[in-house]
């Protein structure tokens, strides 16, 4: 391939034909329309709940709090916390798996494919078990810890061998590692019931009980990933073309995978220590997001940084609403509404093309 014909495949790869609901200005419109759409399921957040509030009480909880009022204390110190770490989660949640699935080219990644959420659990328990760790703010950080030695060791480990970190090689050792760490992790429990029940309680998956706190710890690694993340999409778009494409167009395809990765890690890590492995939205997010504006990743990676969000917030707002006065984690309901949407993007078009 000569040198024009590589440069001109760069501005086709940097603009992969459109095949999704909408192109051209439709999609910064959608884009604008999806932002919209989150801040309304926000504030619905903040007003919907087995306790059911007004609007003017979330406004003067917002504006002109008064700590007397018993319903704006439950707005502010609960529902606010925990809306604030759902678009946080989500956020993280959605960057990871678009930027996971395109450096993978693999369809079905999400952040268990690289160990993520094996390492964050594993670590969870060496915390409460070694350290005697029980809060959360106490494990936020082994669990972060733990999910980036995992996506390194499975980087260093598939790119073992001549052709390197192939995405066919990672898959097969982040599924190796996770098999690894999950086993560990029974075992742990297995051996200390105290530790099992500590380790349960953070593993469903939820945003209940986070509070001001926990947000103020995630959200710099959250606003770090999701800038290497957003900053991929030109990269990811030619990693699309395969690695020998990729590096014919002069791209640095070791490099590109290893910022990629840190933003997985980064991303996946910050939201699994927040909320604890929260299955589906990473995977299925992407798909939707593709649906709408096609495999540009410029505009994949935006979408599902909105979308994502909008979906567990939607979640934790069916949870709260599903059993009231108790409540589904978060964790349960996405994985019940983000199954039958998988399906249907699968059944819908064949995954080789997503």
């Amino acid at each position: 391939m000569s040198t024009t014909t590589a440069r001109r495949s760069v501005r086709r790869d940097q603009a992969p034909p459109r095949r999704g609901l909408v192109g051209g200005l439709g999609r910064p419109l959608g884009l604008v329309i999806a932002i919209a759409l989150l801040a309304a399921i926000a504030v619905a957040s903040l007003v919907l709940g087995s306790r059911h509030l007004p609007m003017d009480t979330a406004y003067d909880a917002l504006l002109r709090y008064d700590p007397t009022d018993e319903a704006q204390a439950v707005i502010r110190s609960l529902r606010v916390p925990r809306t604030v770490i759902g678009l946080l989660v989500g956020l993280a949640l959605g960057l990871a798996g678009a930027v996971m699935q395109g450096v993978s080219r693999n369809p079905l990644a999400d952040p268990g494919i690289l160990g993520v959420n094996a390492g964050a659990a594993l670590a969870v328990l060496t915390a409460v078990h070694f350290f005697g760790v029980t809060t959360l703010l106490g494990y936020v950080w082994f669990a972060f810890a733990g999910a980036g030695v995992a996506v390194v060791v499975v980087y260093l480990i598939s790119s073992l061998g001549r052709d390197g970190a192939t995405p066919v090689k990672l898959a097969l050792a982040g599924t190796a590692v996770t098999a690894l760490l999950t086993s560990f992790t029974t075992l742990v429990q297995l051996l200390d019931v105290r530790t099992m029940d500590a380790y349960r309680a953070w593993s469903v998956g939820s945003l209940a009980g986070r509070g001001a706190d926990v947000a103020a710890e995630v959200w710099p690694f959250v606003a770090v990933g999701a800038v290497l993340a957003l900053a991929s999409g030109r990269v990811l778009n030619t990693l699309a073309l395969g690695d020998d494409v990729a590096r014919s167009l002069g791209q640095n395809v070791t490099r590109a995978r290893i910022v990629c990765g840190v933003a997985i890690m980064i991303l996946a890590g910050a939201a699994t220590a927040a909320a604890g492995p929260i299955v589906f939205v990473g995977l299925t997010v992407p798909h939707i997001a593709r649906a709408i504006v096609g495999p540009d990743y410029r505009w994949v990676l935006p979408y599902s940084a909105v979308l994502a969000p909008i979906l567990l917030l939607v979640a934790d707002i069916v949870g709260r609403l599903a059993v009231a006065p108790a409540e589904l984690q978060v964790g349960i309901v996405t994985a019940l509404l983000g199954a039958p949407v998988f399906i249907a993007l699968v059944r819908r078009k064949n995954l080789a093309s997503l």
